[in-house]
């Protein structure tokens, strides 16, 4: 088994390459989950990602959106989403060693 941890890009741009291939979103986000099990995406980011590559845009990058940018009171927790947000709130509170109980922001899309 791989140690490869996929980003969001990467995930993105694997929608991209069934989107090519004619395959549905509801196939694409089975593949994906067959491929990156423990990294997952919803049926509906990729029927929103598809709706976007149909409409021409294939930039994986997030789009800017209204409303306040969120602010993060702790810097290491922002490093380790800004480097991987598809980690879960187990790993992230692992990794910056605190408990499961206090409150951890997460990210997907």
């Amino acid at each position: 088994m791989s140690n490869f941890v996929p980003s969001k890009q990467h995930l993105r741009e694997v929608l991209i390459h069934y989107f090519h291939l004619k395959k549905s979103a509801t196939d694409a986000q089975r593949l994906l989950i067959e491929a990156y099990p423990d990294y997952s995406v919803s049926v509906r980011m990729c029927q929103e990602w598809f709706a976007r590559f149909k409409s021409g845009d294939f930039d994986v990058e997030d789009k800017e959106r209204p409303g306040q940018v969120k602010k993060f009171e702790d810097e290491e927790l922002e490093a380790l989403l800004d480097e991987d947000s598809c980690q879960t709130q187990e790993e992230l509170a692992t990794i910056i060693g605190r408990s499961k109980s206090k409150e951890i922001g997460c990210r997907i899309n």
